[in-house]
């Protein structure tokens, strides 16, 4: 069960940082580039903006461990699709595949906390 939750926590911690904590930092601290990786491709400013308040959203919902687990799923949901769609995005618009990889990696830990999130707190 340890090393379960040590897995999980890990994993967890990672998409905190890069999901939640970085884009806000970009917000509160160089608010000139908040769009720089959305307007290359082709979406409006105020995109950035949602997005960003969407994910850290997310990662406080799934961090938190007395949210419902109704409410994690769908921000474990939410952060799924938020990374398969910049995988589409570069994948069409600038078919940088360092730019495609980064949200699969980040995808692959995003499963890893799901995945031990429902063996520490559901026993199965």
């Amino acid at each position: 069960m340890k090393k379960n939750k040590i897995i999980f926590w890990t994993a967890t911690i990672i998409i905190l940082l890069w999901e939640g904590v970085m884009p806000l930092g970009t917000v509160l601290f160089a608010p000139g580039y908040v769009n720089a990786g959305t307007k290359p491709l082709g979406y409006p400013d105020y995109f950035a903006y949602a997005l960003i308040f969407s994910k850290v959203l997310g990662v406080i919902a799934i961090s938190v461990p007395s949210i419902p687990a109704k409410l994690k799923e769908w921000a474990y949901a939410g952060l799924t699709f938020s990374l398969i769609y910049a995988f589409i995005s570069h994948a069409c618009v600038d078919k940088n595949i360092t730019y495609m990889l980064l949200p699969i990696v980040v995808l692959g830990i995003l499963a890893v906390s799901y995945i031990y999130n429902r063996k520490v707190y559901t026993n199965g």
